[in-house]
């Protein structure tokens, strides 16, 4: 599960990590381009990078729409895709080979049960640097002709340090991967899932932060402090 995560690094570090060529504004989806944002939550917009020669920076909406789909409610159900199933799942295995994308990132949320209480945990890269989820995309047509881009991300088994938190993590992609996962000439299955692997345990940590962060409503810096939270002996230090 992904449910909650950060991208607070600006528009212009995002274009030269990814190698993107073109900027899409979506303005519709209004979204100020540049803020910085410390809890980002389903059915809002998301930057996404496609591989569309060439490869563009774009706002969807998080929540995938299937272009089938009978209205856009479906997507609230849809913001994650299991990489074991996507190949089964109709809402995932025409994206699979058609329509991938990476989702910028620079950490994100899990709650852990502790007890009576949930405690939430912000994970990171040790350099703290952006990565990419790996992602699937759709597009969907209203009644009245007008299209709505939405998203969803992948998740997979956890790595060692993300099973003391929860039993699922995103798919986040090594960056050599990265080109590969978005080549639209690139239609084997086996190929494809064999890239959404847990992440490596040394590149990445895990902080508690405040329940500030349970609100959706709370978009602040005060989202990625770090708390004492107490000693959790399932966390390596």
């Amino acid at each position: 599960m992904c449910g909650r995560y950060t991208l607070h690094h600006t528009t212009a570090q995002v274009v030269a990590r990814f190698d993107v060529t073109e900027v899409i504004d979506a303005t519709f989806l209004e979204v100020e381009r540049d803020a910085p944002r410390y809890n980002i939550a389903p059915t809002q917009p998301v930057a996404v990078v496609t591989e569309n020669s060439p490869r563009a920076l774009e706002m969807m909406r998080w929540g995938l729409v299937p272009s089938w789909a009978k209205d856009p409610s479906i997507g609230s159900r849809l913001l994650n895709a299991r990489a074991e199933t996507l190949q089964e799942k109709p809402s995932f295995r025409t994206a699979l080979v058609r329509r991938r994308c990476l989702i910028p990132a620079d950490g994100f949320y899990e709650w852990k049960k502790l007890g009576k209480v949930k405690q939430p945990y912000r994970i990171r890269r040790r350099d703290e640097a952006l990565f990419g989820f790996a992602g699937l995309w759709d597009e969907w047509t209203s009644p009245d002709g007008s299209p709505l881009r939405s998203c969803t991300i992948v998740t997979c088994a956890p790595n060692e340090l993300m099973a003391t938190i929860h039993n699922r993590m995103p798919a986040i992609l090594r960056p050599e991967d990265e080109a590969h996962w978005l080549d639209r000439s690139v239609k084997s299955v086996s190929d494809l899932l064999s890239l959404l692997g847990p992440y490596p345990d040394s590149d990445i940590e895990a902080y508690a932060v405040s329940t500030v962060v349970n609100s959706a409503s709370n978009d602040s810096a005060s989202c990625i402090e770090a708390i004492d939270a107490g000693p959790d002996p399932a966390l390596p230090l």
